[in-house]
């Protein structure tokens, strides 16, 4: 498993993990990664993921690729490597960094479920939900159960929304500028969340409502 982290002007504008195989980065709709600019050629370069290595190739020779500063038609990846693509810039991350990115996610995740156990018996509102209007996980209700409940994914944003006396409340533990409700980004503020707000995580539409 591999991690490719995408950059535009050093701010990360995607994240995506994939498996071994065969990754297509270029400007088509088509690859794996997509990257839109006239920079980037239609398929630029492939990476491919095996458990011993991985390897990137440039596909197209109008179309440089850049490794670590370095024009390069082949060469192997290793972890923390900067792929640099017209004004693109992809990080890679290997497995090893990923299973400790997914450890500090079940650490949180204890902590959230103990801070539920401590704070359920002293919040009572009435039930509330939040239903998939988009994508093909649509019609899917979400109960919000929890005093906390965490939703999204590492890289794609990641945000709590937590059972206060005074409501239900939303706030971003990654800040990502996908993270959105009702069609504003989330950003670093924490809102209360009303009967039909519309909210946007890992780029599925969401509508909240109380029962």
């Amino acid at each position: 498993m591999a991690k490719f982290t995408v950059y535009f002007k050093d701010k990360p504008i995607q994240s995506s993990l994939f498996d071994y195989g065969v990754i297509h980065i270029g400007r088509d709709e088509t690859n794996d990664i997509h990257l839109d600019s006239l920079a980037i050629a239609p398929v630029h370069a492939v990476v491919i993921l095996k458990e011993s290595s991985n390897i990137i190739k440039q596909l197209n020779d109008d179309f440089p690729l850049i490794v670590n500063a370095e024009n390069v038609k082949e060469t192997t990846l290793e972890n923390g490597d900067k792929i640099s693509i017209g004004k693109h810039s992809i990080v890679f991350n290997s497995a090893v960094v990923i299973a400790a990115d997914l450890q500090k996610d079940t650490l949180l995740s204890k902590d959230i479920e103990s801070l539920n156990q401590e704070i359920k018996p002293a919040v009572k509102l009435p039930e509330a939900n939040l239903q998939v209007i988009s994508g093909k996980h649509i019609g899917r209700v979400i109960p919000l159960k929890k005093a906390m409940t965490r939703l999204g994914r590492g890289g794609d944003g990641i945000v709590v929304i937590s059972k206060r006396k005074e409501g239900y409340f939303i706030s971003a533990l990654e800040h990502d500028n996908s993270l959105q409700v009702n069609q504003q980004p989330l950003g670093e503020k924490t809102l209360k969340l009303r009967h039909n707000d519309t909210v946007v995580i890992d780029n599925s539409a969401m509508q909240f409502f109380i029962d």
